[in-house]
């Protein structure tokens, strides 16, 4: 009884799951999935879908079934993936019939989504006369999407493209607005704009600070950080109780023959709409006595500096950087950033040896500030060094300036004088030349920057080589800083013409990171980049009028990048500076 039952139970199979041709009894195929060219990997972005729906064959009565993590997620022929959260994701499909089953794996990857970054470059705040243009441009970090760029005012339409020109021709308040857009999102940037009559528009007459000091003797210029609109302004300046004018310009210089406290004060006067508008401005002086805060060197001074004061840098390709550049992501304030600079400057080798690391001083204008021990004399030699890690062929210059302690606070507070080098004077040479740097609105921007000249520019993002965010130091607040010093005639050049090789060519003598045949003191080829000095007279110092000054000493020395330039893919040119030292001691 049981072979017939196992007999009747074969014939059924047999008659369900095949087929007679012609006598023969053929098996119905298995069902199969094709995967087709994409192999199973689909991709999508975040908040979007996708489908996925292979090919089969031999699914007559077929069942499907897709699991995520061992989870029945879908029951149909196709499955609609929802893209979250970025990742990569596993899904699993068993397409079963009578006659077998296949499965397969699929795989499919959430990516983001590629939403434009833009900014439109400068101040995000305009004063405008009525009547007057004014060219706005924007930054965008590309895409691989195409990317369209409008722009709209108080919300209104009004054009298109990377550049948008504002015509002021009613006097009130405006918005801005330049919005880019593709397949992914859009983004946008604002800036606020007001128009004024011509009358409306003020003067502006602005000081950074109301208190000065230096020596007997020494000249004190008292300089606005700020002036705008002072044509037909009439300027005077006093001193003391005294009513006798003894100064008619926007600025004043000061010399006192005697040690004390002085008080000046300036006044600005014009007419606007037949009324007088008056600014008045007081300064509070203080001389000391020459040298009265000299510091001798005892048996314990030490040649090399002792502690960073300052350290503001440019923006510049190492700055924030995780590698090379040696940053953290923690130097968010200056002590922070100060704390950084000199911990790579006073490195040891395994053998307790100094070995300094560089620091990079970023685009025109970044600086340090460092002091020592005691008094560094002016021998009327070399009397300084400073390292750099300059080669030929790569030179980045930092102009040198020096400070006394004048007032005996043991702060950097005093007055800055500049140690001439082979190109103080020349006509090509900027003096007072300031930058301003905006911070970009996105990971990945180049930084932005204009000058007091009319220029404006960017210091390149150099994303083959560096990946940190940003190239705008992490510990200035601001959205904007000012960098202000002396500017070179840059002499870099593309001497293979198709932008793979750059020379940065040296300058004569009296710079930083400068390959100098005069101040570096040495034949050394340095063909490996390594620290080498450059060295420098105190008895180079000159007055911001360009004159000599007697310094028998200083305190503190500061090194600013003297070139705003950039060599192609080697990116902006930047001092580099390993260490300070008196050498005189070293002699």
């Amino acid at each position: 009884m049981r072979r017939v039952l196992e007999y009747l139970f074969l014939s059924v199979a047999l008659i369900t799951s095949s087929c007679n041709r012609d006598g023969v009894i053929i098996a119905d195929p298995a069902p199969e999935i094709l995967l087709g060219e994409n192999g199973g990997l689909y991709s999508v972005k975040v908040g979007d879908e996708v489908r996925l729906a292979p090919d089969y064959k031999n699914i007559e009565g077929a069942t499907f079934e897709w699991r995520i993590e061992e989870e029945v997620v879908g029951t149909e022929r196709s499955y609609i993936f929802y893209g979250e959260e970025v990742g990569s994701y596993y899904i699993s499909l068993r397409v079963a019939t009578e006659a077998g089953e296949d499965m397969e794996e699929l795989r499919v990857d959430v990516i983001n989504r590629e939403i434009p970054t833009i900014d439109i470059i400068g101040d995000k705040e305009r004063l405008l006369v009525v009547g007057s243009e004014a060219i706005f441009s924007t930054s965008v970090v590309e895409t691989s999407l195409p990317t369209t760029i409008s722009w709209s005012l108080n919300g209104n339409s009004c054009g298109e493209g990377e550049s948008y020109t504002f015509k002021a021709e009613a006097v009130g308040e405006y918005r801005l607005r330049a919005t880019a857009s593709n397949a992914d999102g859009e983004a946008w940037s604002e800036v606020a704009i007001e128009v004024l009559t011509e009358g409306d528009m003020p003067f502006v007459w602005e000081f950074e600070r109301d208190t000065y000091h230096t020596v007997v003797g020494r000249k004190l210029l008292i300089e606005p950080s700020l002036l705008n609109g002072a044509e037909g302004v009439e300027f005077s300046w006093q001193v003391g109780e005294e009513e006798e004018i003894v100064g008619t310009d926007s600025h004043f210089v000061f010399v006192a023959t005697e040690a004390g406290d002085y008080t000046v004060t300036a006044t600005a006067v014009a007419e606007k709409n037949g009324k007088t508008v008056s600014l008045n401005r007081e300064f509070s002086i203080t001389i000391y006595e020459a040298g009265a805060y000299y510091r001798a060197k005892s048996g314990e001074s030490k040649a090399d500096w002792n502690k960073v004061y300052e350290y503001t840098p440019a923006p510049g390709q190492f700055i924030n950087e995780l590698k090379t550049g040696g940053f953290d992501g923690t130097q968010t304030t200056p002590e922070a950033a100060i704390a950084y600079a000199e911990s790579r400057m006073s490195q040891l080798d395994k053998y307790g040896a100094p070995n300094p690391i560089w620091v990079s001083l970023g685009g025109f204008g970044g600086y340090i500030v460092v002091g020592f021990d005691h008094s560094i004399d002016n021998s009327g030699d070399y009397d300084l060094g400073i390292l750099g890690n300059s080669f030929k062929g790569s030179s980045e210059p930092g102009i040198v300036w020096v400070m006394q302690d004048e007032n005996g606070d043991g702060l950097p507070n005093d007055t800055w004088y500049e140690l001439a080098g082979s190109e103080t004077g020349k006509a090509e040479t900027i003096q007072n030349y300031a930058v301003t740097y905006y911070r970009p609105s996105g990971a990945g921007m180049p930084v932005q920057w204009s000058d007091n000249m009319g220029n404006n520019g960017q210091i390149d993002y150099l994303k083959t080589y560096h990946n940190q965010e940003y190239y705008y130091p992490l510990w200035i607040e601001a959205d904007s800083y000012t960098l202000t010093g002396t500017c070179l005639e840059a002499r870099n050049y593309d001497a293979s013409g198709n932008g793979s090789y750059w020379v940065n060519e040296e300058y004569d003598w009296g710079y930083v990171d400068n390959w100098s045949a005069v101040d570096r003191l040495s034949s050394e080829a340095n063909g490996n980049a390594e620290a080498n000095a450059n060295h420098f007279k105190l008895s180079n110092a000159i007055d911001f009028e360009g004159e000599p000054i007697d310094l028998r000493f200083i305190d503190f020395v500061k090194v600013q990048v003297a070139v705003n330039a950039k060599s192609g893919w080697l990116g902006e040119l930047s001092t580099e500076v390993f260490g300070f030292y008196d050498y005189n001691m070293k002699k």
